[in-house]
Formats: C-alpha cells, sequence, structure tokens
C-alpha cells in the first residue's frame, strides 16, 4: 500500500528561503515517512522533489579482473556515547545570547529534559532538549554556525 504523497507549497518555499539565507545548495526536511528534499541547481533555480533511495542492483556480469586481496580493516575505536544530532538544518547557538554561557560543555552532567543548545531555523529557535539523564563527553560543533540535518551536535554519555 503507498501512500500519496502531497506537497505544500508554503514548506518548500520555507526551504527555499532557508537555502538562500544560509548559502547551502541542498535540504532536505522529513516529518514521519514522508521526506521533501530542495535542490539548487544554481543560484537562480530552486528543484523539489520527494526524495527516492536507489539502491544499486548486483551485477549479474562476472568480472574478468581478480578479485581485490582483502587487506584487515583498520582498528576502529569503539564508538563511545550517544550523538544528539540536528532535527533540521539551522544555525547552532550554544548560549542563549551571543557571548553568554553556554548552556552546557563538555564535562556537564545534564538531566533529561535540559536545554543542550539551540537550533535556529527559519527565524524560529528551536531548543535541542537531552533526551535523558547523562554527562556531556564532546559538543563538536562551533556557536553560530550552520548545522545540516543529523549532523551531530554533541555527544552524552
Amino acid at each position: 500500500m503507498s501512500e500519496k504523497f502531497v506537497v505544500d507549497g508554503e514548506s518548500v518555499r520555507g526551504l527555499a528561503n532557508l537555502l538562500e539565507e544560509t548559502g547551502l545548495t541542498e535540504i532536505e526536511y522529513q516529518v514521519g515517512t514522508q521526506r521533501i528534499r530542495v535542490v539548487r541547481a544554481n543560484p537562480q533555480t530552486v528543484i523539489s522533489h520527494p526524495v527516492q533511495h536507489h539502491h544499486p542492483l548486483p551485477s549479474s556480469h562476472p568480472s574478468s579482473a581478480p578479485p581485490p586481496e582483502a587487506t584487515p580493516a583498520p582498528e576502529l575505536k569503539p564508538a563511545q556515547g550517544e550523538p544528539i544530532v540536528s532535527p533540521m538544518v539551522g544555525t547552532v547557538y550554544l548560549s542563549g545570547e551571543p557571548g553568554g554561557t553556554p548552556f552546557v560543555k563538555a564535562g556537564d552532567v545534564v538531566k533529561k529534559g535540559d536545554t543542550l543548545l539551540i537550533v535556529e531555523a527559519m527565524k524560529v529557535m528551536n531548543p535541542i532538549r537531552a533526551p535523558r539523564d547523562g554527562k556531556v563527553l564532546e559538543v563538536p560543533v562551533t556557536d553560530a554556525k550552520p548545522v545540516e540535518f543529523g549532523e551531530t551536535l554533541l555527544i552524552l554519555e
């Protein structure tokens, strides 16, 4: 069963304006199973279409080249902590006002619901709250800089 995808023109215009304001060339927004992707092909053109995921099919043609030799994978450091990612494209603010004390910094202990930082999108300040109690391990973003959808904002132990 397939859902009908309805394009909300106002949302597309808002996303296109956000592209213009931030200088980005692409933005993707998802609500539930519906996703909108807006791409600026050149500064004068904005294209909007639902995102389609394509999965490459395995090749049915035998390869004449010998298979590459297996090389051992480099040892990876185990991931520590839970990344808290941006739910939207916008500008990240580490404090409530320019030059103010950051909401959190590495080493701080937070409670579920505490404000960790703010992501501004389309002139709306969106507080990003702690999903659970924990300790902030790292804040890899820079104050007042653009962030992408899904980008790690901080890591919570």
